[in-house]
């Protein structure tokens, strides 16, 4: 019966990585993928994580399973480090997942079942992944607008009419917490009161997804959108990865975090989740959790790994600057100003499809076609050669 099978289309993203990887030329330079590199190139095993993993080797005494809801050490600190102890912990049902996507998933199918004719509402544009993880739960996804006119700027009127016009009680709406994904563009404060004010009129649940704590302005600085929602709204959904700002991408280590109106409920929430991932992948894997517990729970290297949070914090604004200081001294007729109010990993240029191809055709210079550069991925060494492409590009594709 398999002969019948459509292919299905590549991902927008890992698909222009598997072309990139099949790329002879040298100077290939890829865009794409969210990960943070160093300057060299390469994404580090930070120093905290490999003490670590160190002491784990000697004292670490089982290989078995974990729960259903997963390490329990790692879970405490989880709640404490995403909410910053502005809930009580006994509203809060915590399930370790893997990875932020998993997260996503457990949340959305969890409140599928329940809630059926609940619609999620994602900004546009959105990490391209939602679409398909909220569809993949069975809910029905809509759309907000988030972008104005100029492609450089938030529209937080469009984007607040729109969901009082259209959103209803039960809806999901979904919110970067920081370093909005593709755009880089976060609400500011009074933004995030607004929009936690609308949410809670409305009785629309907040659905936070929230991947790149400590990249924005800080670990603590960047859970003000956290905070901001949960002062105003009784409940919440908050997805965390620490894939980015632990490095541990291949460990897949994230957790979904459920806060309730009332302790009373948070068995009975916990006990859905647990059946959520018991029906897909039965409980999760120890050593990402038992990383990220040892580091959290330790206060000296909970300094080490904060210090290393900043200084890759430090490294993506540095190149977010030299970036647009490297494209003024080009013959680029654009000013790229604008990137400098963009936060974290990700840069929305600006370049249309047409030009990020003519990059990548001509120049082995591969970035989304909707424009978005991960600013992590710009070296000292490819610098130069990135800013005179892209001028060389736009004046081949002016109209």
């Amino acid at each position: 019966m398999f002969q019948h099978l459509p292919t299905a289309p590549p991902d927008a993203i890992l698909g222009l990585t598997d072309i990139f990887a099949k790329d002879p030329r040298p100077h290939k330079i890829n865009l794409t993928v969210g990960v943070y590199r160093d300057e060299r190139g390469q994404t580090p095993v930070l120093d905290s994580v490999k003490e670590a993993e160190r002491r784990l080797i000697v004292e670490e005494t089982t290989k078995g399973y974990l729960g259903i809801d997963g390490h329990p050490g790692y879970l405490r600190a989880v709640v404490g480090l995403v909410t910053d102890g502005v809930v009580e912990s006994e509203r809060v049902a915590a399930v370790q997942s893997p990875g932020g996507t998993g997260a996503l998933r457990i949340g959305a199918e969890t409140i599928a079942k329940f809630f059926p004719q609940a619609r999620v509402w994602v900004s546009n544009p959105t990490w391209a992944n939602h679409h398909s993880i909220f569809e993949a739960a069975g809910l029905k996804v809509e759309s907000y607008p988030y972008l104005g006119a100029d492609k450089t700027s938030l529209d937080l009127s469009a984007m607040l009419r729109c969901l009082e016009d259209q959103g209803r009680a039960g809806d999901l709406v979904c919110l970067h917490a920081c370093c909005h994904n593709p755009t880089g563009i976060d609400p500011q404060p009074a933004g995030w009161e607004e929009i936690a004010r609308l949410l809670a009129a409305k009785g629309m649940l907040p659905f936070i997804d929230y991947a790149y704590q400590g990249f924005g302005d800080g670990l603590r600085e960047d859970g003000h959108a956290i905070r901001t929602l949960l002062a105003a709204n009784p409940e919440a959904v908050i997805c965390s990865s620490f894939s980015k700002n632990f490095g541990l991408y291949s460990e897949r280590i994230g957790a979904v975090l459920a806060v309730l109106e009332r302790g009373e409920h948070r068995e009975a929430m916990l006990s859905q989740m647990k059946q959520t991932v018991r029906a897909n992948y039965s409980n999760p894997p120890r050593h990402g959790a038992s990383v990220v517990a040892t580091i959290l729970e330790d206060r000296t290297l909970r300094q080490q790994w904060e210090g290393e949070v900043a200084a890759m914090r430090m490294r993506i604004s540095a190149m977010r600057q030299q970036f647009v200081e490297g494209m003024s001294k080009t013959d680029a007729k654009r000013d790229f100003r604008f990137l400098l109010q963009q936060k974290g990993m990700f840069a929305y240029t600006g370049l249309t499809p047409l030009q990020a191809d003519w990059l990548k055709k001509e120049r082995a210079i591969y970035l989304v076609g909707t424009g978005r550069i991960n600013v992590a991925c710009i070296s000292p060494q490819t610098l130069d050669y990135l800013c005179q492409s892209i001028a060389e590009c736009l004046q081949a594709t002016a109209s």
